[in-house]
């Protein structure tokens, strides 16, 4: 490590190549290396691990990227929830090519995954909605996501009226809320390192299953 990256290190309180960085297994499960990665994200102390970018793709091209939270994944794939009205839901409707990005900058770490989607069952969906605490059931019967407010009080309108609707009783699942699956069919794991000479763990899914290689930084 030259000086010059020593005293960057110091200034941005060790982050990134100032930390011990692992050697990379030819492991030949990408969904258990992430396991071990995003264990590594909440013992780190970084908010919200969980948060990805999810960018979506029009009809006519124009790509979108927006936050959201990971709830769950597994062998199947990686889970978030949405309203089915919002944007993203709509593109994802007319082209399910999806791309994920987690990114946790302490750790100089970033994962990539390009993949396609699928509902989750309602079932899935109802279950985690019921999970929820009571503002954030209530928010998502009251937000017509992606959609103009009409006039600038209209979701807090909105809001009072759904608890009002509600009150006394269990807010229900709506059925335009629920869970979309990221597929993947490519992981690629980028490890931060000093020099730039960054590491870059790939995965691509074919008929025979996971195949792995490293690409230049």
């Amino acid at each position: 490590m030259t000086f010059l990256e020593k005293l960057r290190c110091l200034f941005t309180f060790g982050q990134g190549v100032a930390l011990s960085l692992p050697e990379f297994d030819d492991a030949s499960d990408p969904i258990a290396l992430f396991h071990t990665w995003f264990d590594d994200a909440n013992k780190s102390g970084i908010l919200l691990p969980e948060a990805v970018s999810v960018s979506t793709c029009s009809k006519d091209g124009q790509p979108s990227s927006r936050m959201v939270l990971m709830k769950s994944f597994d062998e199947r794939g990686f889970v978030f929830y949405t309203n089915y009205g919002s944007r993203k839901s709509h593109e994802l409707e007319d082209n399910q090519k999806v791309a994920l990005l987690f990114h946790w900058n302490v750790l100089q770490r970033q994962v990539r995954i390009e993949g396609t989607v699928e509902k989750t069952t309602l079932e899935e969906s109802a279950n985690y909605f019921n999970s929820r605490d009571r503002g954030s059931k209530v928010g998502a019967w009251a937000s017509k996501q992606s959609q103009q407010l009409s006039h600038p009080n209209e979701l807090k309108e909105r809001v009072k009226q759904f608890e009002q609707e509600f009150s006394g009783k269990e807010v229900p699942h709506p059925e335009f809320w629920g869970g979309w699956r990221v597929k993947p069919h490519y992981i690629e794991f980028w490890q931060g390192r000093a020099s730039r000479l960054h590491d870059r763990l790939c995965f691509e899914h074919s008929d025979s299953g996971w195949q792995t290689f490293k690409l230049h930084p």
